[in-house]
């Protein structure tokens, strides 16, 4: 298969510059890897590297609670919690910057705010997209809710492989990881923190 042809490089960062000195670096990359930038199928492949990356990368310098700032009051009196759960993502380790993929469930209990639901799975993936560790991603994603929507709680759970463990190293394929952060009536109240986690699969 051709990745020219066949792996979608018409997105949008299909026209972007990338400077000599980048795809310099990648090359010296592919040299100390032991393979030949020259020949012919890595000719094109430090820019691809570079603007996928920039691709991957995209969060960085995004704040994600933009996404939460159009919130509504009339839920028809709703006073349940609010899930959304199986939300795919991906992100890269800051250690190996290898690929971090997987699924979060993420819930909250309204006081007097909601949010439209895809906002939160485009907060999860606002911080997704950086170099990152799973358990500050779960932590930032809970704490941004907690901070916007100010509910009586908050739940986020993500369960994830790390490319860095599956694909080097100890070589595990299959393992997950799963971390969680609970806060608020989740966090205090036994009743409330079953629940969720069972709605969640857990």
């Amino acid at each position: 298969m051709s990745c020219d042809s066949d792996c979608g490089d018409g997105g949008p960062m299909a026209k972007l510059p990338v400077p000599e000195d980048v795809q310099e670096a990648i090359r010296t990359l592919i040299r100390w890897s032991g393979d030949d930038p020259g020949r012919e199928g890595l000719l094109d492949t430090p820019a691809r590297v570079a603007r996928a990356w920039k691709e991957y990368c995209q969060g960085n310098g995004e704040d994600p609670a933009h996404h939460l700032a159009r919130q509504f009051e009339e839920v028809g009196g709703y006073d349940e919690l609010i899930l959304l759960k199986d939300i795919p993502f991906q992100s890269h380790c800051e250690h190996h910057m290898a690929p971090i993929t997987g699924k979060a469930a993420i819930a909250y209990m309204p006081k007097d705010k909601v949010v439209g639901i895809s906002k939160l799975a485009r907060v999860l993936h606002g911080f997704a997209q950086r170099l990152q560790i799973q358990e500050r991603l779960t932590a930032e994603v809970a704490q941004c809710i907690w901070d916007n929507l100010q509910p009586h709680g908050v739940a986020v759970v993500i369960e994830a492989q790390h490319g860095c463990m599956t694909g080097r190293g100890v070589r595990t394929p299959g393992v997950g990881m799963v971390t969680s952060r609970l806060m608020g009536c989740f966090l205090d109240d036994h009743r409330s923190r079953k629940e969720v986690l069972s709605l969640m699969g857990y």
